[in-house]
């Protein structure tokens, strides 16, 4: 019994499931932004019993389903078949959240009655051959794809299967002693692929996470939850749990990939044109906004307990958390978004100390040029004035245009204006390229890492 639940609340919430019901939830690449449908919200779609009003309350936040489809079970193909375990139903569903991230959940119900052994094979084929399930004699993908109109799917790199044991595994897993309990749970939560002897030491980091409440079984790891015992309603909520930590959990390693290639594009882009570093700030400014409404609207709002505020699916969340290491992922991707962004903030003001910098340098040129070209007007005015004159070296019979007869005069008047053009155009050139980059190169040198410290505290010869 959970801790602070009364005799009456446990007996609502746990149920005998005559069949196993497995849900395979499978993260999906890329973002399939949610339209108007008709299916209506996903709270309408399953039966979530008393957690209904906490849906209801938070239902702009939850994922909304864009395909829900019962299947007949025989369309449904393994690729190395089904291993004597056939399917009673199949229910397919493609939800999505708010920020396009989509998860397929294919909904399972066994016919006959399932062995631990036979399960975890089953659960290992539709985990690591994926790919290759077939619905129709097509890939599963390609036919969920065209239901949605021909959108391009691919398949992430999540996978969380949920198991609801029934029938004889039920009361198994349920009265076993603790040793076969172990066994059982070993064998289907790593899917046959570690076997498990309770002969050997406790292992925490290799066992599954496991509660057991005497009436209802908990046990997880991060790809198999088996969660035998419960109500329909509960089922239905820990699953709504497991395809929020999932979709968080594609989130997050697309928000790290995503920083990563903002690091390198930071890095790479050249640096000597004021438009394109301004454009590069731009999209890098753009980039983190994504990342950051990402890491709210696509990772913090299905982390905690806000969605449904209850200990049965408290419990499955802070373990499902845990196995898939979401918070440790989150703390850490958050830092690097913060680094990303104060990294562009110093670009930005790098930018622009050397910008004011390089016109505070051709303003003083400019204006040395000017006082210049002022003092040289004085050789032009004399010109005129010499051809103003009724003097004897001027030829009233010449035109003032003849450089045979002027061209000393010209010279002398005009030669010192060209030569300052020419300086003044020189000085202005090189301040613009006088660095070649308005902004540093990354140092590829690292500042040598000091010798680690002996117990003592001195540090190591």
């Amino acid at each position: 019994m959970l801790p602070g639940t009364s005799p009456n609340a446990t007996v609502l919430d746990s149920a005998t499931r005559d069949r196993t019901r497995v849900l395979l939830l499978f993260s999906l690449s890329g973002r399939l932004r949610p339209r108007g449908t008709a299916l209506g919200a996903l709270a309408d779609r399953y039966d979530y019993g008393r957690f209904a009003s906490h849906l209801m309350t938070s239902q702009d936040v939850l994922p909304v389903p864009v395909l829900d489809e019962q299947v007949a079970p025989r369309r449904l193909r393994l690729p190395h078949g089904d291993h004597g375990l056939g399917l009673a139903s199949l229910r397919i569903l493609v939800v999505t959240t708010p920020r396009g991230d989509a998860t397929l959940v294919v909904d399972c119900a066994f016919a006959g009655e399932t062995t631990a052994g036979d399960l975890a094979v089953w659960l290992a084929t539709t985990c690591f051959d994926r790919d290759r399930i077939e619905l129709d004699d097509r890939p599963l993908l390609q036919t969920v794809a065209d239901r949605l109109g021909g959108r391009p799917l691919a398949l992430g790199q999540n996978v969380h299967q949920l198991v609801f044991p029934g029938g004889r595994l039920q009361r198994e897993l349920l009265s076993a002693d603790e040793a076969r309990k172990a066994v059982l749970l070993n064998e289907i939560v790593y899917r046959g692929r570690m076997p498990w002897n309770p002969a050997t030491p406790y292992d925490a980091p290799l066992a599954p996470h496991l509660r057991n409440h005497g009436l209802t079984l908990s046990a997880l790891g991060r790809g198999v939850s088996v969660q035998a015992g419960w109500a329909p309603h509960v089922e239905n909520g820990l699953v709504l749990v497991a395809v929020g930590m999932i979709s968080a959990l594609s989130v997050l390693q697309r928000t790290r990939l995503a920083a990563f290639a903002m690091m390198k594009a930071n890095e790479q882009a050249p640096t000597d044109s004021p438009t394109g570093i301004r454009s590069l700030i731009s999209r890098l400014s753009a980039g983190v906004n994504e990342l950051q409404l990402d890491l709210a609207f696509g990772v913090e709002a299905y982390v905690d307990s806000l969605l449904i505020p209850e200990m049965v699916t408290e419990a499955f969340q802070s373990s499902l958390g845990d196995a898939l290491g979401i918070r440790d992922s989150l703390e850490n991707s958050a830092r690097m978004v913060e680094r990303l962004t104060s990294v562009i903030s110093a670009r930005s003001a790098a930018l622009d100390a050397e910008l004011a910098e390089r016109d505070d340098r051709r303003d003083r040129t400019v204006s040395g040029l000017v006082a210049a070209a002022t003092l040289i007007a004085l050789p032009p005015t004399l010109l005129l004035a010499f051809f103003g004159v009724n003097g004897t070296d001027v030829d009233e019979h010449r035109s003032i245009l003849d450089l045979s007869a002027y061209g000393t005069a010209y010279a002398l008047a005009w030669l010192p204006f060209v030569v300052l053009v020419l300086i003044g155009w020189a000085l202005l050139r090189r301040v613009r390229t006088r660095s070649g980059s308005l902004l540093p190169t990354p140092d590829d040198t690292f500042a040598p890492v000091p010798p680690p410290r002996s117990p003592s505290g001195n540090r190591r010869p």
